[in-house]
């Protein structure tokens, strides 16, 4: 499909100058292309197909960059991408050297904060509001925050700060799945289609100065009708949260409709007190399969867009943990999962399906979800909180704090450890293993492929000692036969060469043993270190250690000060990700470039390829 009006899109600018049936077809070109792109790349389809209008609307009312608008999690803003000179990049969107699927500051002046986590957009866009205003700076600032992100407890604290000030700072809530505040009756809905309209507002700031203006009774007048109207939406409404933390509450508008939106929002800059602009929008929308399946069209792989994308049930390392979890809770009903908001990517839907009682989705408020976690310990629950490494980091002061110093048995499945591809720095489970490692009574362990995760998910039910057991995105590889009850195993070789791994990468150095007949030392508990381990691995003259983890603190450090002050003399090397962050591309080219991969490892052990 061509795109004649997309296709000259080149700044914001360009959008204001549309007419209706010129941004219609807009609108139109944009989710033909997004559905299109996504389908060969993948990537996040049902979030950016339901902000079409509104990102379309936010342009139009805005000046971007210098009024700065934020997209929370950043899974929204493909729209924002394709009208902020993006357009002829766009099909590079998510790999390898091309663009972000997620705003950044280092790719275009018109994304003002890096996304990818949840919850941080208000915070973000209040600290560059109240920067613009200490240095005297045009424009204001936007946070666009959708209603799953708002389960996260960082915007409240953020909503907290920010309401109740003079400013016209905007909050626009994309509610596309939950109401807020329903309105109640013929009579709301009446007030609510009369507020939405800009006459009305203008009204009521002509009225309002009017009254400020009378000698001596304006400005009590003023305050006792605020009042009164005030007590009248809380009656009529049931005053919602946002305005009871200080904030003008506008909506609902319909998120489809870009005129009203753009009305709403230049309404909500005139004001000089914080405004929320409460937005309905449809998570899918434009594609049927999306639309009635959000969920699923979600996040996804390349699909045929006639077909719809693939609903595959391929067994991989989350699905295996799932069904561990729904084995054990049919013997044992203190078993108890916890997730935040990320059931169906953490594998335990099934769980949550046939033992509602004992599964808790938390909302996206990992923090919570720790110390939920050490409530329920301490109290003779065994509970398993599922979590993505790169979100399980925003729990660590409840890790430290709740779990740790108590030692509660907690237990810990940490989802997608290593490198996770084509969704980036933000994604990259890179550091658990760095932070776990710092935390006193944590036992670590890493398998390698599913019987070693089942093992470990069965063996952490009936330990009372806090675990974190960590494995990668994705399909087990092949590797050699190993006791994985076991602390560690030696796989000996005929060199004096000895290559130390655990997790996914014991795959490669398999592979590469079959080349070389290398020694391997595979760690099944990764931290604390077993008794004799350092003993086993001292009595090699060159020891390589394979770490896909950053290096700084990592378990190859942690191994190097044990080595040390054993007194071995020998040739030591760390092979880990090195003081960087880890940017889109497959997972297999990320492998290769750090030198992780079976290549490299029959590379040190002096063989060629």
């Amino acid at each position: 499909m061509d795109y004649p009006i997309l296709s000259n899109i080149k700044s914001p600018e360009d959008v204001k100058n549309l007419n209706d049936a010129e941004i219609k077809s807009l609108c139109t070109e944009i989710r033909d292309c997004i559905i299109t792109t996504v389908s060969k790349n993948g990537g996040h389809l049902a979030s950016n197909l339901g902000s079409v209008e509104l990102t379309v609307a936010l342009h139009r009312a805005f000046s971007s960059p210098e009024d700065a608008i934020i997209f929370d999690v950043g899974h929204q803003c493909y729209t924002h991408k394709l009208l902020t000179g993006r357009f002829e990049k766009f099909s590079t969107i998510r790999t390898e050297g091309g663009i972000s699927g997620f705003m950044r500051p280092d790719e275009s002046e018109h994304d003002p904060f890096i996304t990818g986590h949840s919850s941080n957009s208000i915070s973000a866009a209040y600290g560059i509001y109240k920067a613009k205003r200490l240095s005297g700076e045009k424009g204001t600032a936007v946070a666009v925050i959708g209603d799953g992100a708002m389960t996260g407890g960082m915007a409240y604290e953020a909503l907290n700060n920010a309401g109740s000030k003079r400013s016209n700072f905007i909050v626009v809530l994309n509610d596309n799945k939950m109401s807020i505040s329903r309105n109640v009756g013929a009579l709301a809905r009446s007030l609510t289609k009369m507020r939405n309209k800009p006459k009305y507002h203008h009204f009521k700031f002509a009225f309002g100065r009017f009254l400020l203006k009378i000698p001596f009774i304006g400005n009590k007048m003023y305050n006792l009708i605020f009042k009164i109207k005030e007590n009248i939406k809380g009656i009529v409404y049931k005053r919602n949260i946002f305005s009871a933390m200080g904030f003008n509450y506008l909506g609902p508008v319909d998120g489809h409709d870009v005129a009203a939106m753009e009305s709403l929002f230049k309404i909500a800059e005139g004001y000089t007190r914080p405004s929320l602009v409460h937005v309905i929008t449809t998570k899918g929308k434009g594609y049927s399969y999306a639309e009635s399946s959000p969920k699923n069209y979600h996040g996804v792989s390349s699909f045929d867009i006639g077909e719809g994308a693939a609903q595959t049930n391929a067994v991989n390392f989350s699905s295996v943990a799932g069904d561990t979890l729904c084995e054990l809770a049919k013997t044992d009903d203190k078993i108890c999962v916890i997730t935040a908001a990320m059931a169906e990517g953490t594998g335990v839907s099934n769980f949550a399906e046939t033992y509602k009682n004992r599964f808790f989705d938390v909302g996206i408020a990992e923090q919570h979800a720790v110390t939920f976690a050490a409530g329920l310990a301490k109290s003779g629950m065994k509970p398993f909180f599922a979590v993505y490494s790169s979100f399980l980091q925003r729990g660590y002061d409840q890790i430290i704090h709740d779990a740790a110093t108590g030692n509660f048995p907690v237990r810990l499945l940490v989802d997608r450890a290593g490198i996770v591809g084509e969704d980036g720095e933000t994604h990259q489970g890179l550091f658990d293993v760095s932070y776990l490692s710092s935390v006193p009574n944590i036992n670590i362990y890493s398998p390698s492929n599913y019987k070693e995760l089942r093992y470990r998910i069965m063996y952490s039910a009936e330990t009372d000692k806090i675990t974190a057991v960590r494995y990668p995105r994705g399909a087990e590889k092949e590797c050699d036969e190993f006791d994985y009850k076991a602390d560690f195993c030696l796989l000996k070789g005929s060199s004096d060469k000895l290559i130390i791994t655990y997790g996914r990468l014991f795959g490669d150095a398999c592979e590469a043993k079959r080349i070389t007949d290398i020694n391997i030392l595979k760690l099944n508990k990764i931290y604390p270190f077993s008794e004799k381990l350092i003993d086993v691995a001292k009595d090699f003259k060159e020891i390589h250690f394979f770490e896909e983890s950053v290096k700084s603190g990592g378990i190859a450090e942690h191994f190097a000060a044990e080595l040390l002050q054993s007194g071995y003399s020998g040739k030591y090397n760390i092979h880990a990700v090195d003081n960087c962050f880890v940017k889109a591309a497959k997972v297999s080219s990320s492998l290769k470039k750090f030198g992780l991969d079976s290549e490299a490892m029959v590379g040190v052990a002096g063989f060629e390829t």
